[in-house]
C-alpha cells in the first residue's frame, strides 16, 4: 500500500514536471506576440496553448499580409514608372527642336540661292542669246562711237549726234566691194523691217568718189530707191580715220547713248530674226554684259557663249 502510494506520487511528480516544460516550448515564438498585444494575458499559463495557438495564426497573417503589401506597391508604382519612361523617351526629342529648325533655315536658304542663281542664269542666257549666236568680231560697253559730220546724197549735213536717242545700225560700203553688194539687199530688208521701230535707224556711208555714183549702183542692185540714208565719205575721214575700217562691209550697232555695242564684219544675212531680237533689245535698254574681241568671246562670256552657240 504504501508502496503504490510511493508510486502514484512520483508519477504526479513526473506530470507536473512535463507540465511545467509545456507551456515554454508551446508559447516560444515571443516576437510573434507583440503583433497581437497583451489582451489574453501573458501570464495566465492554462490559455498558453490556445494563446499560441491564436499567436501563430497571427503571425501566419502577418506573413501573408505582408506580402501582398509589398506586391502592391510595385503595381501602384507602375503608372509613375511608365510616365517617367515616357518622359525619359522625350527628353531628348527637345534638343532637336532648334537643330530641325536650323535645318530648315540652311536648306531653304540653299533652294532660294539656287534658284535666284538659276533665275539670274536664265536672264542672262536670254540676253545673250542674239549675241551669243550672231558672234560680233567685237562686243562690249565701254566704247563711244566717235561723232562725225557728213553730207548725204542729197547734200544736206548729217551728223550721227542727230540720231542720238535711237539705236543706229551702220553700215559701211563702196561699189567696187562684191560682197557690200551681195549683203545690200539684206540691208534694206532689214530697213523696211525696223521702220516700224521709231526709235531705230539704219544708216549707211559710202565710200564712192561722187553720190552720183553710189545712187546708181544701189538702184541696179536693189532695183528701186534704197530705203535707208545714205552719207558719203570719198576722204575715208570717217569710215577710216575715225572708226580705224579698211576692210568692207563692215557694220557697227550703237545704242541710244552712242556706246558701240557690236561690230560685225564682213556680209551677213542682216534680215533674220535674231539681228532683229539684238536690235529690239538694244533699243529696251538691255543689253549682254559678254564681251568679243577680234571674233572670240572673252572672260565669263566665253563659257556661256560658247555653250550656246557650240564653241
Amino acid at each position: 500500500m504504501t508502496r503504490q502510494k510511493h508510486a502514484s506520487g512520483r508519477a504526479a511528480t513526473l506530470r507536473n514536471h512535463a507540465d511545467s516544460c509545456e507551456t515554454p516550448a508551446v508559447a516560444g515564438p515571443q516576437k510573434n506576440e507583440d503583433a497581437e498585444g497583451d489582451e489574453t494575458g501573458a501570464g495566465e499559463a492554462g490559455a498558453g496553448a490556445a494563446g499560441g495557438d491564436d499567436v501563430e495564426s497571427a503571425a501566419r497573417g502577418e506573413a501573408t499580409s505582408k506580402p501582398t503589401r509589398a506586391a502592391r506597391a510595385p503595381e501602384r508604382d507602375a503608372p509613375k514608372k511608365r510616365r517617367a519612361a515616357r518622359e525619359e523617351r522625350t527628353e531628348p526629342s527637345l534638343p532637336l527642336g532648334p537643330v530641325a529648325h536650323l535645318v530648315f533655315v540652311i536648306v531653304a536658304a540653299v533652294g532660294v540661292y539656287s534658284f535666284v542663281s538659276v533665275a539670274k542664269e536664265g536672264e542672262l542666257r536670254r540676253r545673250c542669246t542674239p549675241t551669243c549666236i550672231l558672234r560680233p568680231n567685237y562686243a562690249g560697253y565701254e566704247k563711244r562711237a566717235p561723232s562725225f559730220t557728213l553730207k548725204d546724197t542729197r547734200g544736206r549735213d548729217v551728223s550721227l549726234d542727230s540720231y542720238r536717242g535711237k539705236v543706229v545700225v551702220l553700215n559701211f560700203w563702196t561699189k567696187t566691194c562684191g560682197p557690200c553688194m551681195e549683203e545690200m539687199p539684206e540691208i534694206a530688208d532689214l530697213s523696211r523691217i525696223l521702220r516700224s521701230m521709231k526709235d531705230v535707224a539704219v544708216v549707211t556711208i559710202s565710200t564712192d568718189e561722187t553720190a552720183e555714183e553710189a545712187t546708181s549702183t544701189l538702184k541696179a542692185v536693189l532695183k528701186e530707191e534704197p530705203p535707208f540714208p545714205v552719207l558719203m565719205d570719198p576722204e575715208l575721214t570717217v569710215v577710216r580715220d575715225r572708226f580705224g575700217t579698211s576692210l568692207y562691209p563692215e557694220t557697227w550697232i550703237i545704242d541710244k547713248s552712242g556706246v558701240i555695242r557690236a561690230r560685225f564684219d564682213g556680209a551677213r544675212e542682216w534680215s533674220n530674226a535674231t539681228v532683229v531680237e539684238l536690235v529690239d533689245q538694244i533699243r529696251g535698254g538691255g543689253y549682254c554684259p559678254a564681251q568679243a574681241r577680234d571674233g572670240k568671246f572673252v572672260g565669263e562670256s566665253a563659257r556661256l557663249c560658247d555653250g550656246m552657240s557650240g564653241g
